[in-house]
C-alpha cells in the first residue's frame, strides 16, 4: 500500500500541532534563529575572514564561493518548486515565502558541513578528534526539527533541505579535490600527515 508524501506531511504536521507545548516551542523558537539568513551570513563571513587570515585562502574560498552558490541553488529550487507552506494557523511564526526545500535545513547543512570540510583540512586538531565534525549535521538536525515544531515546513521539505544540502557539500568538496590533485597539492591526502 502507498501512502503519498502529501498524506505523510499532514499526518506529522497534525501530530505536531496537537503534541507541541513549553518549554518544546521556546526552545524551537530559540534554536531555529540559527538557521536564519543573518546568521548564516554572519557566521560564514567570519569563518572565511578567518581563514583568510590564517593563510588558509583556498579553504575561504571553497567556503564563501560555496555558500554563495548553495543560497542560489536553494533559492532557484524554492521558485521551482512554489510550494506552500503549511496553513497560516498552524504556524507559530509569520513566514510568507515558498516552502519546498527547507531554506534553514538545506543552508544549515551547507554551512556547517562546508565549515566541517575546511576545519578538517586547516586543523591538526580536528583531523586528531574527527568525532567533532558528527556537531555539524546534529546542528543541521536540529536546526530543520524546529522548522517542523514551528509549523513552518511540512517533514518532506526538510528532509530534501537536508539532502540537497549533503549533496551540495560532497559536489563542493569533490571540486576542491580536483582542484588541489591539479595544482599537485592534494590537500585531503597532505592532512593525513
Amino acid at each position: 500500500m502507498f501512502i503519498s508524501p502529501t498524506t505523510i506531511d499532514e499526518n506529522i504536521l497534525n501530530w505536531v500541532v496537537e503534541n507541541r507545548s513549553e518549554p518544546w516551542i521556546s526552545i524551537a523558537e530559540v534554536l531555529t534563529v540559527l538557521g536564519n539568513t543573518v546568521t548564516m551570513v554572519a557566521l560564514t563571513c567570519a569563518v572565511v575572514i578567518a581563514l583568510a587570515v590564517t593563510r588558509h585562502r583556498v579553504d575561504a574560498v571553497f567556503v564563501g564561493v560555496g555558500v554563495l552558490f548553495g543560497y542560489a541553488l536553494m533559492q532557484a529550487l524554492k521558485y521551482s518548486f512554489a510550494r506552500d507552506r503549511p496553513p497560516v494557523e498552524d504556524r507559530l511564526l509569520n513566514i510568507d515565502t515558498f516552502s519546498y526545500p527547507s531554506g534553514h535545513a538545506m543552508m544549515t547543512m551547507v554551512v556547517f558541513g562546508l565549515f566541517a570540510v575546511a576545519a578538517y583540512r586547516c586543523s591538526p586538531w580536528v583531523r586528531a578528534h574527527r568525532w567533532i565534525l558528527v556537531i555539524a549535521p546534529v546542528l543541521s538536525i536540529l536546526v530543520g526539527l524546529t522548522r517542523i515544531q514551528l509549523a513552518v515546513h511540512w517533514a518532506t521539505d526538510v528532509v530534501s533541505g537536508w539532502l540537497f544540502g549533503a549533496i551540495w557539500v560532497l559536489f563542493c568538496t569533490w571540486i576542491l579535490h580536483r582542484y588541489d590533485a591539479r595544482r599537485g597539492a592534494d590537500g585531503f591526502a597532505a592532512v593525513r600527515h
